[in-house]
């Protein structure tokens, strides 16, 4: 992991096409602008486990939804 210190109005290049921008810095809260391709998509971690966790569960639940396989 790299550990970058920063003030507002600075900026972090990920790859070619990324740039995170600090807007504020307000006590223990930071605010990012993130410019990234709009094919890139973008999620604030808790909402992003929370989809992997839908996705999972509603493929297990497909799985489970299937008729018993008789035998040959």
């Amino acid at each position: 992991m790299l550990i970058l210190t920063r003030r507002a109005g600075e900026r972090v290049v990920i790859g070619d096409d990324i740039l995170v921008t600090v807007m504020e810095v307000s006590g223990q809260t930071v605010r990012l602008g993130i410019t990234a391709p709009e094919r890139l998509p973008i999620y604030r971690e808790e909402i992003w486990l929370a989809v992997q966790a839908e996705n999972r569960a509603a493929a297990e639940a497909s799985v489970d939804s299937l008729p018993a396989q008789r035998p040959s």
